[in-house]
């Protein structure tokens, strides 16, 4: 039998079809991968798209939360607000709104709460910082003093550091920290001259801290000049001169080179006997010690020129008004003598004093008095009318003070429009 006739031998099957089959499949996954690239792209699309809606709505929530606030509606912002963390759990501004509004529902805890989460997402926060110290004191928080020791320096918002100082100020109080109270107190003062809370305290404070200091002093030295000179001190404020003059004395028997008691009872000297010639040659020769003591100044200078005034002696004391005024500018007794002495001669140049004593001393109704008889002597008549207005209400606001310290068995000097800085009578 002849096998090859007819016969051929073919590839198996088997052979043959791995190939088929591997040829087939590589134009698949090219296809594959396409569609996979595709995919990823409209993913990367869809997720930009996502956070860029998620941005919008969270700036959108934040408005709405603003608005809602402004407009005293707390609930309706409050949702807001909690929308803003569903979508963003890390945003701090609406951590710490969230705390504003417990804190104005006077609910410390949930505002500590908000206000520290706000802090941890972003530390530099101030005003949370400051909130979060309000309520730490008001809790009994021991990480109270340093919140608002570290807030209360770098707060600009005048209302808010207001409110910190006075917590701060409290709680020195509270430790007896009685220097750390005073300077906080001297700071809301500054920050705020009218505010009647921020006076009310400030006066209770450095009366404590005047009376604590006397009870020291008289513990520690009660023979000593310094003794003698704070007694003089408070017999002045009383207004009893005489028995202030006996104790300034004694303390000058104590040590007659003690700083600044020689001035003192010139001044006393000055003030309780002003037409007195032998009192005003005392008040010289104190005043004089004072200088070789203590060095000059522009308040010795002023009272020196007063003595010239009362001696009628007008060269004298403009040149102790000049010397003043070169040593403090801003001595309202060296610009009022000043002014005084030129009114006749050079009345715009005692204007340019007068001027400056009103903007120096805004209460001084005396520089006011004085400035609109000038005006009006210029012919000014509208600012002369406003000066006088002006010295009409400040008049009447002493007067209202003279009958309070009345009942506190005080006095305080009347205004006297004929009278300078220093009470000594003067020509108009």
């Amino acid at each position: 039998m002849n096998m090859s006739r007819g016969c051929t031998l073919r590839e198996p099957e088997f052979e043959r079809a791995p190939a088929v089959r591997w040829n087939s499949i590589r134009p698949l996954t090219g296809k594959f991968l396409g569609v996979v690239s595709a995919m990823l792209a409209i993913f990367a699309t869809v997720t930009a798209q996502t956070a860029k809606t998620g941005a919008a709505a969270v700036e959108d929530h934040l408005e709405k939360a603003e608005s809602y606030l402004k407009a005293n509606d707390q609930d309706t912002a409050k949702r807001e607000l909690e929308a803003v963390l569903a979508i963003d759990p890390s945003n701090a501004e609406a951590h710490a709104n969230l705390g504003v509004i417990a804190f104005s529902e006077q609910d410390c805890q949930a505002a500590s709460r908000q206000f520290r989460k706000a802090l941890e997402i972003q530390p530099a926060l101030t005003k949370p910082e400051a909130l979060l110290g309000i309520c730490a004191k008001r809790l009994g928080d021991p990480a109270a003093r340093p919140l608002l020791e570290k807030s209360f320096a770098k707060l600009k918002d005048k209302q808010l550091r207001l409110e910190a100082g006075m917590e701060l100020a409290r709680l020195y109080d509270e430790q007896g920290d009685a220097g750390g109270t005073a300077a906080v107190m001297r700071t809301l003062v500054n920050l705020d001259p009218d505010n009647v809370d921020v006076l009310f305290m400030a006066e209770r404070v450095y009366t404590e801290l005047a009376d604590d200091t006397l009870n020291k002093l008289a513990l520690l030295a009660p023979g000593s000049a310094r003794m003698q000179q704070v007694i003089a001190e408070r017999l002045v404020n009383e207004g009893d001169l005489k028995g202030a003059i006996d104790h300034y004395r004694k303390a000058l028997e104590i040590d007659p080179r003690v700083p600044g008691v020689h001035f003192e009872l010139g001044e006393a000297l000055l003030q309780s006997s002003p037409a007195d010639a032998a009192a005003e040659a005392l008040a010289q020769k104190e005043l004089e010690a004072a200088v070789a003591i203590d060095g000059e100044s522009a308040k010795t200078e002023c009272e020196l020129g007063d003595i010239a005034l009362l001696e009628s002696d007008p060269g004298r004391a403009l040149a102790h008004y000049r010397h003043a005024f070169e040593l403090d500018p801003n001595e309202v007794r060296a610009q009022m003598g000043l002014a005084k002495l030129l009114t006749e001669d050079k009345p715009e140049e005692a204007m340019k004093y007068l001027r400056m004593a009103v903007k120096e001393d805004p209460l001084n109704g005396s520089a006011h008095y004085r400035l609109g008889q000038l005006y009006k002597r210029l012919e000014m008549t509208e600012l002369a009318q406003k000066e006088m207005h002006l010295f009409q209400e400040i008049k009447q606001a002493k007067d209202r003070l003279a009958a309070l310290y009345n009942q506190m068995n005080r006095q305080v000097k009347s205004e006297d429009p004929a009278a300078d800085q220093g009470g000594v009578p003067v020509k108009p």
